[in-house]
């Protein structure tokens, strides 16, 4: 699959995507969504990821399989 991500301007409430000439599909999935650069990601939450992400390559066996937590989150309600 292959996927192509732009940042366009709107104007008038509509956009206008020009394709690669290498793109050859006859139909194509849009998902249109406000620029990312009206999101911004609190700077604590970046470090915490980063801090995550560090100590699961120190030692991978601290990950946790998302079906258990999921069940002990449950058993705990």
């Amino acid at each position: 699959m292959e996927a192509i991500r732009q940042t366009v301007k709107v104007k008038n409430h509509k956009i206008n995507i020009t394709l690669p000439d290498d793109f050859n599909a006859d139909e194509v999935d849009v998902i249109i969504m406000p620029s990312s650069a009206e999101y911004k990601i609190p700077q604590w939450q970046i470090d915490e990821v980063r801090e995550r992400t560090i100590a699961y390559f120190k030692n991978p066996k601290i990950a946790l399989d998302f079906d258990e937590v999921m069940k002990e989150i449950e058993d705990e309600l």
